[in-house]
């Protein structure tokens, strides 16, 4: 299973891997992926920030959860931790469409799967 397809099984099913499925669970979820992977060599999510930065036209000082939520919302958001049900929902649909463009355009760039 290439990194492209684990991260769309886990967006599938996001209960399943974090309990109860919200953006600041899968988040976490994300960011322990990537310092997994850069602490046995792999590349993790090296570039996600920027690419997120460059896919909305515009930086700040949030981290990469917060892109995600900017480009999700772009009106903004008044609470990370009390989203609605149907925003929680939005905001991790977009979570996980963005990370699946991010991916296939580094396998497309590499010419491989992409890989942590």
């Amino acid at each position: 299973m290439t990194e492209r397809e684990y991260f769309a099984c886990v967006g599938r099913r996001p209960g399943m891997f974090v309990g109860r499925a919200s953006f600041p669970m899968l988040a976490a979820f994300l960011t322990g992926y990537d310092q997994h992977a850069l602490r046995y060599g792999g590349g993790g999510l090296t570039g996600w920030r920027e690419w997120l930065v460059a896919r909305r036209g515009r930086d700040c000082q949030h981290a990469w959860p917060g892109q995600v939520l900017h480009i999700a919302f772009p009106g903004g958001w008044d609470d990370l931790w009390n989203l609605s049900p149907e925003d929680e929902r939005h905001a991790i649909r977009v979570l996980f469409e963005l990370l699946d463009a991010f991916a296939a355009e580094r396998e497309a760039v590499r010419g491989t799967p992409f890989s942590g």
